[in-house]
């Protein structure tokens, strides 16, 4: 089995959360992604955030929100991505920059549209009465 660790920013307004679709694929993903060599989470957080939706992450705001686990999407079925979440206010409007195509604003009846991490966070934010 192949682990792919990465980092993701769930942020969620008015019962919708934030996703993003890079060029070329079809699921939308909750920004984030993978850590260069010696980032910290955090690091990597900040990092992904501003060049995927160009938003400035308010670092004190920073919490932890989970780590899913699931079948990792167009790697193979022995690759499975283990995705950190974390909330955190920001500064700006997300827009979609570097290799993102499209920024929306997803409710429950997308789950289907995301990646596999991504539903399993769909379906906890929904028992949780955040996602409508």
């Amino acid at each position: 089995m192949r682990l792919i660790d990465t980092v993701a920013w769930v942020c969620v307004e008015e019962g919708r959360i934030l996703g993003t679709r890079s060029r070329g694929r079809t699921l939308f993903y909750i920004p984030g992604g993978k850590r260069e060599a010696g980032e910290s989470d955090l690091e990597t957080l900040v990092r992904e955030v501003r060049e995927e939706v160009g938003v400035e992450l308010l670092v004190e705001t920073v919490e932890p929100a989970g780590v899913y686990e699931a079948e990792a999407d167009g790697h193979g079925a022995d690759a499975v991505v283990r995705m950190a979440c974390y909330t955190a206010r920001h500064r700006g409007v997300p827009r979609a920059g570097g290799e993102i195509e499209e920024v929306a604003w997803l409710g429950y009846a997308d789950r289907d549209r995301t990646a596999p991490v991504d539903r399993v966070v769909f379906d906890d934010l929904r028992n949780a009465g955040l996602l409508s």
